[in-house]
């Protein structure tokens, strides 16, 4: 019996140990959309800090699974190990809205949430050639020309395109939705001039529009972010839409309680330190950081609400 216990202390000895060194090795990091986007430049721009405060030389590595509008790296995420070894962005609306309006292979109970890094507001923004400077001209051209104004977003449900939804509806104009893998799509297909207008955030076109290649009508925000302070919101202008995309890191459920405080903890300190708060300032990153519960809480609020707006207005039609 005596070998026994000491066999079992060991034994338990051996795997606390295992858990204090984690991570042991690579740390995958999933973002669900294309490279050069809003959630991969913050993928990029965090990772080096999480492995700062991860220490013991940890690596993270940033895997672009895009398509579907975030549900394929999404699903990956979900259904990856739940061993501390496969984190990822989650984005809003799209986490919440795509388990709503199709059947997925997730749903929100399927991650851990760890941290919310960023809140972006959405935006509207156009060629500064398209003869289209204000809401009005906007409004005015879509009306003479039904169904011909082609907008770009990340998808159907995506805070882009829900926001262009409630727009019409508002405005009573009919745009064209055409949905893309990611914001950077949209971006270049916006400066090609292959679609009239971009519906993404305000984030990823504001160095656009500060070096003229871009004209921002407005931000969907209560008030105007202090990284656009020169781009009205729709409110100033008549048009109450708030819209935007929370951006944060999870797991998949069931990661061990200990590994989970060490990601909230370093993600904590990542996002605090001074460095980094330099660099997402260079990189227009809307920072807004929530900790595992108060996140949880949110997502959790947010599910409640579209489910509650696709019972009155679905924004998929049969």
């Amino acid at each position: 019996m005596i070998k026994l216990a000491i066999a079992s202390a060991l034994v338990a000895g051996s795997i606390t140990a295992a858990h204090a060194e984690y991570p042991e090795r690579p740390i995958n990091m999933i973002v669900a959309y294309s490279a050069g986007g809003g959630t991969d430049i913050a993928a990029r721009t965090l990772a080096p800090f999480i492995e700062k405060y991860l220490g013991d030389d940890a690596s993270i590595v940033v895997l672009n699974r895009p398509g579907a509008g975030g549900e394929i790296g999404f699903t990956e995420l979900a259904q990856s190990k739940p061993d501390g070894y496969t984190i990822g962005f989650i984005n809003t609306p799209n986490i919440l809205t795509i388990p709503i309006q199709r059947k997925a292979r997730y749903s929100l109970e399927s991650f851990t949430p760890i941290a919310n890094v960023v809140d972006d507001p959405g935006a509207f923004s156009v060629l500064p050639s398209s003869g289209i400077k204000t809401f009005d001209d906007l409004i005015a051209y879509a009306k003479e020309n039904p169904g011909k104004l082609t907008y770009g977003s990340t998808g159907i449900g995506s805070d882009d395109h829900l926001s262009a939804l409630e727009f019409e509806r508002m405005t009573g104009v009919q745009l064209k939705h055409v949905p893309f893998p990611g914001n950077a799509d949209v971006r270049t297909a916006t400066l090609g001039g292959h679609i009239m207008m971009a519906s993404m955030n305000i984030s990823e076109t504001i160095a656009d529009v500060h070096e003229g290649a871009l004209h921002a009508l407005g931000q969907m925000s209560n008030e105007r972010w202090d990284g656009a302070t020169e781009v009205p919101t729709f409110k100033e202008e008549g048009y109450d839409v708030i819209m935007g995309s929370m951006r944060g890191i999870a797991a998949p459920a069931g990661v061990p309680e200990d590994v989970v405080a060490k990601l909230e903890e370093a993600l904590k300190a990542a996002v605090a330190d001074p460095e980094f708060q330099t660099k997402a300032k260079e990189q227009h990153l809307a920072l807004s950081y929530m900790n595992a519960a108060a996140y949880k809480a949110e997502l959790e609020s947010l599910d409640a609400t579209f489910r509650e707006l696709w019972e009155t207005t679905p924004w998929v039609q049969e």
